[in-house]
């Protein structure tokens, strides 16, 4: 067993002759929160599907929740998925049910008082700031919120770790700030074993205990966030720069 909840040892993936991740080390120690920064198309959602068994690796060790899970099949997969929950850029929200429903339904197999259930859905609506939309359909809501309904689904399954895949993605500057204020605080009163998916700085920046930079299928920089801002590093600085001109121009939603 391994002392860090997650970790790749020399992890390498393909997709058709094209190396994606080329022997990728990192750890994420129990509690930290992680962040994956870079580009579009070095790897980052990549590497969480294999945290998730949805991919395996060419080669490599993948560790999860401390056991190597490399070699596991999918029934095997799913006691991992019981403890490492992922929201998603979509969202993942089943169209036909309400905001209510959807951070209600991982609560219907794991709690034993069906009387509890609302109890729990109301205050987890109310720490993601969404009891106001209970009701509403999830096309009935703009794309950050989808994101806040989503976290509070994947906290209602009790993980010991949450996987965020671009939480700020396609989303307007104010709303981006609101998730990461979001996300910062179960993380203050959670202390939730973490990775974020990013290629956000600003976000980065205030969530990050460890960075894991990747460039061209390798880890470019691993180690804190003081150590990443302070890199003399061209490629870095470029990256660095690059980001924070995204706030003015990110008027997608």
């Amino acid at each position: 067993m391994s002392e860090h909840y997650f970790e790749f040892q020399e992890v390498s993936k393909s997709f058709d002759g094209l190396r994606v991740l080329d022997r990728v080390s990192f750890f994420v120690e129990r509690g930290e929160t992680a962040v994956i920064l870079g580009r579009s198309g070095v790897g980052k959602s990549v590497t969480l599907k294999h945290i998730l068994g949805f991919l395996k690796p060419d080669s490599g060790r993948v560790i999860v929740a401390g056991k190597d899970v490399t070699d596991w099949d999918e029934e095997r997969f799913e006691t991992i998925r019981q403890k490492v929950t992922m929201v998603f850029q979509s969202g993942a929200l089943f169209d036909s049910l309400s905001v209510y429903d959807n951070v209600a339904f991982p609560l219907e197999s794991r709690e034993p008082v069906r009387e509890a259930i609302p109890v729990r859905v109301q205050a987890l609506m109310e720490m993601l700031e969404v009891a106001d939309v209970a009701d509403k359909l999830p096309s009935e809501l703009s794309t950050g919120t989808k994101r806040a309904v989503a976290i509070a689904r994947a906290l209602a399954q009790d993980p010991e770790a949450i996987l965020y895949d671009e939480p700020t993605t396609m989303v307007d500057p104010i709303m981006a700030v609101h998730i990461g204020d979001l996300i910062l605080k179960l993380k203050q009163l959670f202390h939730t074993t973490s990775i974020v998916v990013t290629h956000d700085t600003h976000l980065a920046r205030k969530l990050a205990d460890r960075v894991i930079f990747l460039h061209e299928g390798k880890v470019h920089f691993f180690g804190a966030w003081d150590a990443f801002e302070a890199s003399d590093d061209a490629f870095i600085k470029h990256f660095r720069m690059e980001d924070e001109l995204i706030p003015a121009l990110d008027m997608t939603e």
